[in-house]
């Protein structure tokens, strides 16, 4: 039974939960592999060469497009189009390159000089982080980022950034854009570090993302691995073994070779399905070492529990409530007049009205620049709900998930009204498409709807979990919030900005549990009516799923994996409505199921129960946006 905690609460779960998990990680540490060099074992000077580059055009690859050279045997080279960059590191999803004819330390760069164009193999990483050299306006800058590590061109520490601003922050700069974009801003160069995810400590160079077009002919991934997504190039994939398997995942290059822990040490294939010898030594020292942790883990618990809790980050201070500095601290992007905002959405009138619930109502408009957007209006009744709306927006605004519609700017009107604004992706709500899709030249075929429910719970599920205080929706709907971009990959906005007057945090959870559980069933059937769930639910209980499932389909003619996974996705949009409400299954173990499905393919049974077992916060991030696979 799923329990919904306090913020102080929930800090003391996560620290009693992350030394536990010290317990799990030592006793089930996986072996880590480094890079693994290409068949050709190709090397220039120190670097050596992993799949898919490749210097010797004999050498198996995917692609031309990574063909390497090398200088005097010293200096690596990668060829874009007409420029060269040279090549300073490898790593698993992306290639580290310096600045195009750089020749000394220069601190910084001409913002025309990298001359970069995205295409079907290459774009500008979101894990890079610039500094940007006399910039007139000062709005994109982003203090946060200047807390990392970042050294000058001569290997010492790189002083005072007069701009920072990180490529994920995707407030400003957005996939596809080059780095000339800046200069709509005044700024004059820029240099550039590379910030692995969990670390803080910066590279120098500019960290291109690769990946390979996603229709291309040949098999692309080896037996024994995924293929996932790539972030920042569209239509491009990778390939990542399995759990419990090594190597670079590809058929064309050295695969996965299974993995694991023997005796403390490393092994390789064979080795793993060898009898354990010391199986008896693993066992008594598992029993040593479990209780010594957890009673650590009970003693910082318990220290804890007794410290005083300071005010949150969602917690804005009220006596400075009034000020200019309170709001823009709770509106970290743009801030815009009523006026903007009136003169975009046509004073707002009924046409362009998108949404009227509880959550507030969203007008459609667009900006002067030609922009479209979204404007949510959020009535605040007393001056408490607006610091609890501001703080939620000052939340909303610092995550960064692929499938959560960008929070653009925001808006006080006559200081009681709020207007937050989003960003309205260019392909509309999820329920124009499902229509299409009955009679329509477009079809939204069953890949792309497991994707996008998949998609869907995984945000759900970040906002729900990995927020402090985690953020509801309890308003999911297809014909609201939930959007498609260009590419169709689904963009959610319009979660609940004011958690007054809307029930307790447990409701919150059951509402958004339920609400997906119809959201499934639509995506299914392609359609929604006022008694959709009764009547879904009794065609699902007599095996009539057939009579449900959208025509445009082809239930009949699909092979019967696909139809195995249409009864499984149908199975947890029952589970929704049946137990959400009894707290009996949660969007984590939905989440869960969705990509359970998308990886196993047709796999059913035990291994999909116990996909609802097992709901650790350890597995949610594991369905953070870059690692959701697809089938």
């Amino acid at each position: 039974m799923k329990i919904m905690f306090s913020l102080k609460q929930q800090v003391h779960y996560k620290a009693m939960l992350l030394a536990l998990l010290l317990v799990s990680f030592t006793l089930s540490s996986r072996p880590v592999m480094s890079l693994v060099p290409n068949q050709c074992n190709d090397q220039c000077g120190t670097i050596q060469i992993p799949f898919p580059f490749h210097l010797n055009i004999s050498c198996p690859s995917i692609s031309t497009a990574f063909h390497l050279s090398c200088l005097n045997s010293t200096t690596l080279y990668l060829h874009i189009g007409f420029k060269t960059y040279r090549v300073l590191d490898f790593f698993s999803d992306g290639v580290l390159v310096d600045f195009p004819g750089t020749t000394g330390c220069r601190q910084y760069n001409d913002l025309n000089a990298f001359g970069f164009t995205k295409n079907d193999h290459f774009g500008i990483s979101g894990d890079n982080v610039l500094g940007l050299y006399d910039c007139e306006d000062s709005s994109l800058c982003k203090a946060a980022c200047e807390t990392n590590d970042l050294p000058g061109c001569d290997g010492n520490n790189g002083g005072s950034l007069g701009c920072c601003y990180p490529l994920s922050d995707h407030s400003i700069w957005h996939f596809g854009d080059g780095f000339s974009f800046f200069s709509k801003f005044g700024c004059r160069g820029f240099t550039s570090w590379v910030v692995s995810r969990g670390t803080n400590t910066g590279k120098r160079g500019v960290k291109l993302e690769w990946a390979i077009p996603r229709n291309i002919s040949d098999r692309i991934c080896a037996n024994n691995a995924d293929m996932v997504n790539a972030t920042t190039i569209e239509a491009g994939v990778r390939c990542l073994c399995k759990d419990g398997f090594v190597g670079d995942g590809f058929a064309k290059g050295a695969g996965c070779i299974k993995s694991c822990i023997k005796e403390g040490q490393e092994a390789y294939r064979k080795e793993c399905d060898r009898p354990k010898h010391s199986h008896k030594k693993l066992v008594i020292l598992a029993g040593v070492l479990a209780p010594i942790f957890i009673l650590v883990s009970l003693f910082l618990f318990l220290c804890i529990l007794k410290r005083p809790v300071k005010p949150g980050s969602f917690q804005l201070d009220q006596a400075r409530y009034n000020s200019t500095l309170s709001f823009r601290k709770g509106c970290r992007s743009r801030l815009f007049s009523y006026r903007e905002l009136d003169e975009a959405t046509r004073a707002f009138e009924d046409s362009q009205m998108l949404v009227n619930d509880k959550n507030g109502t969203i007008h459609a408009g667009i900006l002067s620049d030609g922009s479209h957007i979204a404007v949510q209006k959020v009535q605040c009744e007393t001056e408490r709900d607006l610091i609890d709306v501001l703080s939620r927006i000052e939340l909303i605004s610092s995550v960064v998930h692929r499938n959560l519609a960008r929070l653009v700017g925001c808006c006080i009107e006559s200081g009681s009204t709020l207007l937050v604004v989003y960003e309205y992706p260019a392909n509309g709500t999820l329920e124009k498409h499902l229509q299409y899709s009955r009679g329509q030249k477009f079809v939204l075929d069953w890949y792309n709807r497991l994707r996008i429910a998949t998609e869907i719970a995984s945000v759900l599920v970040y906002m729900q979990y990995e927020i402090a205080p985690p953020i509801f929706h309890h308003g999911l709907k297809s014909s609201d919030y939930v959007f498609l971009d260009v590419d169709f990959s689904v963009k959610v906005s319009g979660f609940a900005l004011l958690s007054s007057g809307c029930g307790d945090g447990h409701n919150n959870y059951e509402n958004d549990v339920y609400n997906f559980g119809l959201l499934l069933l639509e995506i299914i059937s392609g359609t929604k009516y006022t008694d959709m769930s009764t009547v879904a639910l009794e065609k699902i209980k007599s095996g009539k799923l057939e009579e449900i499932v959208d025509p445009s389909l082809y239930y009949h003619e699909q092979p019967i994996t696909r139809r195995e996974q249409i009864e499984i996705v149908a199975d947890i949009a029952t589970r929704c409505l049946l137990f959400g409400a009894d707290d009996k299954i949660g969007m984590i173990d939905v989440a869960k199921g969705l990509v359970h499905i998308a990886k196993e393919g047709n796999k059913k049974g035990p291994e999909f129960e116990e996909t609802f077992s097992n709901s650790s916060l350890l597995q949610m991030i594991s369905m953070s946006p870059d690692s959701i696979h697809v089938p």
